[in-house]
């Protein structure tokens, strides 16, 4: 079987997770080019316990294609057509042979949005004249309902639905489903699609309620603006990225390679760039919390869960109308600002105020059953807002510390020239570069362990940690303050010896920490406060 998706997938240059609406020399290049080579792959060197190497967005398409070409080999289906199924699948061959050897073929390709090629019910292998009744809704809310005539062979003309011209078969094209339009149609269709939709895998036949997809040749064939076609590969890219879980792009923005693994798995892993993080779930890299608690936290400080902690612990609600009301006076006596309401009652016990003046009337007298549900609520969440913002605080202060520590580097570069203009080599001032290195390293470290700790419930092993989390900030607050003196020509060997030991002293510590913290892991130690998955 031929194979032109080399035609249709190579020659994207730029990333395929970035926009391409921008004006670039390279967006007219010639879409016929030679087969992506595998000197476009740039690998990394493996981790002993996590082999990864990083791809270029080239040598992904080359990645691409070969997947196709290897299934191709076996289900002996049209390229594009396979692209549709490997999709569909997550790139999962495997899942896909099931599927298409043991299944229902024609189940298989009705849940893909494909015409099984294989069916005698597909349009292409008929020779018949029919009729189509379509409804077209169209942008000024008019439906109308056309007739396509498929092919007349008195005079090769056809209707097209959409512009309802009546037009030369040769003006004309459509899908295994059937559905015939005029390329003009087809190719605003199309456009609109890619550029203002940002459609590219899952773009279905313009004909109204038909889901069948259409292929990556149609599209192809009748795209002709280099812009719109590119825009079109790099979405097919994104897409094969997006949908592989062996594979993943690099986060970093301006950063185009994508991270291949031969595993998925909770472990860090580096981009060319640079860029550290977490392959599981694309964050940076934050051992040692995993991913689930991490999403948990993101969430919970990104929605307004502690807005409503606040206000159950500051605030009350009218006896009567139940609207919350928060006191700003030193008076207990409340008057309900509703307009419905107008409610008197009083701030301590909530009953109303009328009796208050009485001698017989008891406010003064605590009532621990009637006050007990009530107390108990707000306390509750006001120990559950103070214990939320503990953690917070200190998640947030290193956050800062970290963006600060990063900045850092421009300021050791400088300390590390002066210090080669006292008589020291550069070999000699890497120390520094190293000590910073450490810090962020322990900054990253320790913001981490406070969503860990959040989330832990009191045991022994829960202290343990905290005793090497406090070790561990002790030790990275006295680097960081040695590494933001003053060098002089007087204290440069004191300061030399002391930035040594200490970032050797934090290495040390933090390695302690992630090592308890794996062993706990290991050993199903931890006990939280949530439900979590156990990895």
């Amino acid at each position: 079987m031929d194979f032109d998706d080399d035609i249709i997938y190579n020659n994207i240059s730029d990333s395929g997770n970035e926009s391409t609406d921008e004006e670039d020399d390279g967006l007219s290049v010639a879409l016929d080019v030679e087969p992506i080579g595998s000197h476009h792959k740039e690998r990394m060197e493996m981790d002993e316990d996590f082999p990864y190497e990083v791809l270029t967005t080239e040598s992904i398409v080359e990645h691409m294609i070969d997947s196709i070409r290897d299934v191709n080999t076996v289900v002996q289906l049209p390229p594009t057509i396979t692209r549709i199924l490997l999709n569909h699948f997550k790139w999962d061959k495997e899942k896909l042979y099931e599927r298409y050897y043991d299944g229902d073929q024609n189940e298989l390709f009705t849940s893909a949005h494909i015409v099984n090629p294989n069916s005698d019910l597909n349009p292409n292998k008929q020779i018949k004249v029919h009729f189509i009744a379509i409804t077209l809704t169209i942008e000024s809310n008019l439906t109308y309902s056309c007739y396509q005539l498929q092919k007349n062979s008195h005079n090769g003309m056809e209707t097209c639905i959409i512009c309802c011209r009546d037009l030369p078969s040769s003006l004309m094209t459509g899908l295994a489903c059937g559905h015939r339009f005029c390329k003009e149609c087809w190719v605003n269709y199309l456009t609109t699609k890619i550029i203002e939709e940002g459609q590219g895998q899952k773009i279905s036949c313009a004909a109204h309620g038909c889901d069948i997809l259409v292929d990556d040749q149609t599209v192809i064939t009748l795209i002709t603006e280099p812009k719109v076609k590119l825009r079109y590969q790099h979405l097919i890219t994104n897409s094969f990225v997006e949908c592989n879980r062996l594979l993943r792009w690099c986060p970093k923005p301006e950063c185009s390679h994508v991270i291949r693994v031969s595993y998925v798995d909770f472990h860090p892993v580096k981009c060319v760039c640079s860029t550290v993080f977490c392959f599981l779930c694309g964050e940076s890299w934050h051992q040692p919390v995993k991913c689930d608690l991490l999403r948990k936290w993101k969430k919970k400080c990104d929605d307004d869960s502690e807005t409503s902690n606040w206000i159950a612990a500051n605030t009350k609600e009218c006896p009567k109308c139940q609207v919350t009301i928060e006191k700003d006076g030193g008076c207990n006596h409340m008057v309900c600002k509703n307009q419905t309401c107008k409610a008197d009652f009083c701030w301590v016990c909530l009953g109303p105020w009328e009796p208050h003046g009485s001698s017989w009337y008891s406010c003064n007298r605590y009532d621990e059953d009637e006050a007990k549900a009530a107390r108990d609520a707000q306390e509750k969440s006001r120990a559950a807002l103070q214990r939320y913002l503990f953690y917070c605080n200190r998640y947030m202060n290193h956050m800062q510390s970290l963006k600060f520590e990063n900045k850092l580097y421009a300021s050791i570069k400088e300390k590390m020239e002066e210090m080669q203009q006292h008589n020291m080599s550069w070999i000699e001032v890497q120390f520094l570069k190293k000590a910073v290195d450490v810090l962020c390293q322990c900054r990253q470290t320790l913001m981490y362990t406070y969503v860990f700790a959040y989330y832990l419930l009191k045991t022994n092993q829960s202290i343990i940690f905290e005793d090497n989390q406090r070790d561990l900030e002790s030790a990275t607050e006295k680097l960081s303050e040695y590494l933001e003196r003053d060098i002089t020509h007087e204290n440069l060997s004191d300061i030399k010896q002391k930035v040594q030991d200490k970032y050797r002293y934090c290495e040390s510590r933090r390695k302690v920490l992630l090592q308890h913290v794996q062993e706990g892991y290991d050993n199903d130690w931890w006990e939280y406060t949530v439900k979590v998955d156990r990895v």
